[in-house]
Order: C-alpha cells, then sequence, then structure tokens
C-alpha cells in the first residue's frame, strides 16, 4: 500500500474538489478537505478493509491570519498500525466561522485534543459532548495561541533589554 494508491482512492471516492491538496511531507501523505467531507472521509479510512486508519495520533489547531478565508485549520494525523502507514489530513476555516465538526464518536481519544485546539485557539467542535476548556481556567476571556496578542508583555520593567540581546 503506498501513499499513490491512497491518494487515487480517496481522489476517486470524494472527487478532487473534495480532496485536493494532495503532498507527500518526509514519506507521509498530505490531503487537505474541507468541514463538510471530514467526517464522511475519516469514516471511509476507519473502515476500508485495507487502510484501517484506526488510530488518530493527533490533533492540532493552527492559525493563518495571514490568509483570508483560511485562517484558522485543523491538522489530523492518523496512523494505520496493521499497515504501519501515516497520513495527515488538514482543513481550513473562516474567522467568521471557527466550527468543524467533531470526530468524538469516530475516535474517543478525540475528546481532549479538539478541547485543547478549543481552549488555545478557539475552534469550535459541534456536537462535541462537553466542549469546554481543558488547560486553561475557565474564566479566562481569550484564546492564548492566536496571534493576536503580543509575545511579551510591554508593561514589564524587570526585564533589561541588553540581557535579551536588545
Amino acid at each position: 500500500m503506498s501513499n499513490e494508491q491512497i491518494a487515487q482512492d480517496l481522489v476517486a471516492q470524494f472527487g478532487e474538489e473534495r480532496i485536493y491538496g494532495i503532498t507527500e511531507n518526509y514519506g507521509i501523505l498530505n490531503v487537505t478537505t474541507s468541514t463538510e467531507t471530514i467526517i464522511p472521509l475519516m469514516h471511509y479510512l476507519y473502515q476500508h478493509p485495507t487502510f484501517k486508519f484506526q488510530f488518530l495520533t493527533d490533533l492540532g489547531g493552527i492559525q493563518f491570519p495571514d490568509v483570508p478565508s483560511h485562517e484558522f485549520g485543523v491538522i489530523y494525523h492518523l496512523h494505520s498500525l496493521e499497515n504501519n502507514v501515516r497520513l495527515i489530513i488538514k482543513l481550513y476555516v473562516s474567522r467568521d466561522n471557527i466550527a468543524v465538526p467533531t470526530l468524538t464518536g469516530l475516535y474517543a481519544c478525540a475528546n481532549w485534543m479538539e478541547r485543547e485546539a478549543f481552549d488555545f485557539y478557539g475552534i469550535t467542535f459541534t456536537g462535541h459532548p462537553k466542549m469546554e476548556r481543558i488547560l486553561n481556567v475557565e474564566d479566562m476571556d481569550y484564546h492564548p495561541m492566536r496571534k493576536e496578542y503580543p509575545l511579551e508583555d510591554a508593561t514589564r520593567e524587570d526585564k533589561i533589554d541588553a540581557l535579551f540581546g536588545r
């Protein structure tokens, strides 16, 4: 089973308009899809008799503030333990609607990963059983990994710029 076979199968099943951005980085196949396709795509990959991508290794949020209509994204890392093959699936959403369907019905481990992406980026996973903060305090009114906040507190007076190479 090669990356080319997986890519061809996905395009044949879902079409080029729903599976696109097919690349290979470091031997791992990367595909891009949409929020409308993510659930059927994941079920297909999970139940496929040959592929058997039944392990969600990681799920993470990302932000590209300068890319119109693709400001936020979710990256899924899947692993077929039986075939020892990895796959990365990406999807992007607009700042106007930062909502992605949940995968908790298929992968139980997605529960905590989706809550972390919500906690740090504000990406909401529709249908999630407990969409609330997991690592930050509940009354925090912002999402700290967004690129809207300065890296340093400009009001601090205890830093000596010469010690920080400035």
